[in-house]
């Protein structure tokens, strides 16, 4: 039985330590962009024929005032809470390396704002509840209540498993309510795939195409408009 109460007390102290720390704990830093310009430098200077050979593909990457998707702006809004973050990643990498110039800005999409409301109260109550199994004979007096009603015994009995079962409950729903499930590509402002209409991931391939249509289309409206004002 000790063993029993040390885990059901021990497991919410734990979650609630990994929220915090996760919380307050300060974004990785960025890996400096210079230390591959840097040693690229080094390897050119160190041997003229590693300097030849690497002279063309240095000059199609950096060359990149004519880059394919330079002035084009690929938005990627994901659900965060369901671990779509490595496959945005996965397409924001692809999309850069395909069409180089092009940016490519990732986000949260967030759910409708009753569900928002709903999940910031999910941490009040869990709080509230444990305050009252812990401490409810000195709060309900201060509330006016002669005695605490009926129910605050039957869950002060078992305030292990109380606490634990409001901790993790709390928990999942609140994951429930942050959860949309999106996986929403646009490009300029124009929508090119949304899982939430398809319900699938969008292939590499298949996003590929779709951003290379509507760059190419792009590209065809202005060259028409330059040659219009010329």
């Amino acid at each position: 039985m000790d063993r029993m109460q040390l885990l059901l007390v021990g497991l919410p102290l734990f979650l609630f330590c990994s929220d915090i720390v996760n919380l307050f704990a300060p974004p990785p830093p960025k890996a400096p962009q210079h230390n591959h310009h840097h040693n690229h430098h080094k390897i050119q200077s160190s041997s003229p024929v590693i300097q030849e050979t690497l002279q063309f593909p240095t000059q199609k990457v950096s060359g990149g005032i004519g880059g394919i998707g330079i002035g084009n702006t690929v938005t990627i809004d994901f659900c965060s809470s369901c671990s779509y973050k490595g496959n945005a990643v996965t397409m924001k990498n692809m999309l850069e390396s395909s069409f180089p110039g092009i940016d490519v800005v990732l986000a949260n999409y967030p759910p409708p704002l009753p569900k928002r409301l709903l999940s910031k109260m999910v941490p009040v109550v869990q709080f509230g509840m444990i305050g009252i199994v812990m401490g409810g004979e000195q709060i309900f007096p201060r509330l006016g209540f002669v005695a605490p009603p009926p129910w605050f015994y039957s869950l002060r009995a078992n305030r292990f498993g109380t606490i634990s079962s409001t901790w993790l409950l709390g928990n999942f729903l609140q994951s429930f309510l942050q959860n949309t499930g999106a996986f929403e590509v646009s490009i300029n402002g124009e929508q090119v795939f949304s899982k939430l209409r398809e319900h699938r991931f969008p292939g590499e391939i298949e996003l590929k195409d779709l951003i290379g249509k509507k760059i190419g289309a792009s590209r065809v409206v202005d060259s028409f408009g330059g040659a219009a004002w010329s």
